[in-house]
């Protein structure tokens, strides 16, 4: 359920640093559920649902030069093959969560700096990134312990459309939500 109160707007100077938004997956870009199975020859299965309005969010936010990348401390097969369908070269999966670590060594061998880097995160494993990044952000069903330390706090829930509620206010910030949108529609309609 979205939360009724508006989002927290964005300081402009701080959307205008951000260089890549790293996502959580499970409770952010997914409303947290696992369905896990088998096949009848005993092989795993896991699925996950991601929203179709994270992924055009996804799409405008590499639009207007802004990386986005997923750093997750599950191991699934479907969070790599979303990551591919967006185009998200920096896909990183970590079943002990050590995403600390992970951004640590984004950042030497991208030649980013920690305040260049926004993180939308909901869940406890994510504080040790959110204490050190540029933007750190929530989604409504963020736990408090991170809700109590982020710059930005969303009114939907991961699963449903969280991802680009934050990519809408991150361009909005940054003056270039209205002209990616429309961009985008007008790559769509055949207008030239």
């Amino acid at each position: 359920m979205r939360d009724p109160r508006p989002a927290t707007r964005l300081d402009v100077e701080l959307a205008s640093r951000v260089r890549a938004v790293i996502l959580d997956v499970d409770g952010v870009m997914t409303d947290g559920g696992i369905l896990i199975g088998a096949t009848a020859s005993g092989e795993r299965i896991e699925m996950k649902r991601f929203h179709v309005e994270d992924g055009l969010g996804i799409h405008l936010l590499k639009e207007a030069g802004v990386e986005p990348v997923v750093v997750t401390g599950r191991e699934s097969d479907a969070v790599r093959f979303r990551a591919e369908e967006l185009g998200i070269v920096e896909c990183h999966q970590d079943r002990e969560a050590r995403k600390l670590d992970i951004v640590a060594r984004l950042i030497e061998r991208r030649g980013w700096r920690w305040e260049e880097l926004a993180f939308l995160a909901d869940d406890l494993p994510d504080l040790a990134v959110l204490r050190k990044v540029g933007l750190p952000a929530a989604v409504a069903n963020a736990v408090p312990e991170v809700r109590a330390m982020v710059r930005w706090v969303g009114r939907r829930p991961g699963g449903e459309g969280a991802v680009r509620e934050f990519v809408e206010a991150l361009l909005t910030a940054r003056d270039g939500w209205r002209s990616h949108a429309e961009g985008y529609v007008a790559s769509r309609s055949g207008a030239r």
